[in-house]
């Protein structure tokens, strides 16, 4: 957070009950040593008070398009030049929707069209809002334009919803808003990470697979490109957006998994197997749709590739990462296959509780290499992630030295 001093934040918020946790974000920046000016909208004032924010942020807080008391009346320009960042928290489905449209019709969306400062998004709308294909297809509009999207968490809505659309909490976008500014320890590193599950075939309509939601690979690429790295994420079949700034390449089986693997191993610094790739596929997949007849069926079952123990035994070897999904005995397993595998790192989790691992949010692990073990968690996977890809960026300086 010490890359947040004497930096400008313009923190734009918008219409929602998430406008509380805005307080907290602009308190968190103020003490980071960040100057913080704020924008409320005329709903966003509906939520919380213009003399709240004011007293949190240290400044008047703007709301008029043409304020009488600014420079010529011209506040939104002198707003828009003063800015480092500008940051929209929360990001209402209609600020999102305005932004698209390049409508410049209140103070903050004048303003994100005359600055120059890179801009980002919180949303926070009800679950079925965030779904809504409009909504995606407005929130790919603004990234291809250079803005960036943070979250939305998933969880409990106000509403009485729950899934995807909760804002981010203030500390992590605090850490973000930090990170802008910091080009990150792996600046240069290229990293590739695998995440999800693999699905392998027994016809066009089966195939065999795992629990495997994808969210710490996901995370873990998140956090990868905000330390500065180029990431490829080599994807299983998941139901999560793509994270911003990655190479998203997806694949099914752990074939073309390991094949898209491959064909970037010869620039990969870093190579981190998060995914649960099935171990086993079927020797024999049917053309046709396998019909019910019999009282059993019998499937023969073949080995598929290991890709992690591809990667690491490849000429051109990266520094490579392994997970290790145990149900008992974790870390003895995990230093196994970590010794077995020739590997340099390997993070070890407990998949049996039914809190942590799996579809879970949250995630507990244990880093263990040749320096010993190290516990983190239980925590969110997306700050999880993040003291992961620190303590992954230590040892291949380490490493490398």
């Amino acid at each position: 957070m010490e890359t947040l001093k004497h930096k400008k934040i313009l923190l734009g918020i918008t219409g929602g009950i998430a406008a509380y946790k805005s307080a907290d974000l602009c308190r968190q920046l103020k003490t980071a040593g960040a100057d913080v000016q704020v924008v409320l909208t005329t709903a966003a004032a509906e939520f919380i008070t213009p003399l709240t924010m004011q007293a949190l942020s240290g400044n008047p807080v703007h709301q008029h398009l043409l304020n009488p008391e600014a420079e010529a009346g011209m506040g939104h320009i002198e707003l828009a030049k003063w800015a480092d960042r500008v940051i929209i928290a929360p990001a209402s489905a209609d600020i999102i929707a305005r932004l698209a449209a390049g409508m410049a019709n209140d103070l903050l969306t004048t303003l994100c069209l005359a600055t120059e400062a890179p801009i980002a998004l919180a949303p926070a709308m009800n679950q079925a809002m965030w779904r809504d294909p409009r909504t995606q297809d407005n929130c790919a509009r603004l990234e291809s334009l250079g803005m960036t999207i943070w979250g939305p968490g998933v969880g409990d809505q106000a509403c009485g919803d729950s899934g995807p659309g909760r804002m981010l909490e203030a500390t992590e976008l605090a850490q973000l808003i930090a990170a802008t500014f910091d080009k990150g320890r792996l600046c240069g590193k290229k990293i590739t990470i695998t995440a999800g599950p693999t699905r392998e075939a027994i016809d066009p309509v089966r195939y065999i697979s795992n629990h495997s939601s994808g969210k710490m690979g996901y995370a873990l690429a998140q956090a990868a490109v905000d330390a500065g790295a180029e990431v490829t994420l080599v994807s299983g079949p998941v139901n999560l957006p793509a994270p911003r700034g990655v190479d998203l390449r997806r694949c099914d089986s752990a074939d073309a998994m390991l094949a898209a693997c491959l064909a970037g191993v010869n620039e990969c610094d870093i190579f981190i197997a998060a995914a649960a790739v099935a171990d086993y596929r079927v020797a024999d997949v049917a053309n046709q749709k396998i019909k019910k007849s019999a009282d059993k069926l019998t499937l023969e079952l073949i080995r598929n590739p290991d890709i992690l123990a591809t990667v690491a035994a490849h000429p051109q070897r990266p520094f490579c990462v392994g997970f290790a999904a145990e149900t008992e005995q974790v870390t003895k397993h995990a230093r196994d296959k970590l010794q077995r595998k020739g590997l340099n790192l390997i993070i070890a989790n407990d998949v049996s509780q039914p809190d942590i691992g799996f579809n879970s949010d949250d995630n507990a692990v244990t880093l263990i290499d040749q320096q010993g073990d190290l516990a983190l968690g239980p925590a969110p996977k997306q700050q999880l992630a993040r003291q992961l890809i620190d303590a992954i960026a230590q040892r291949y300086e380490n490493n490398a030295s």
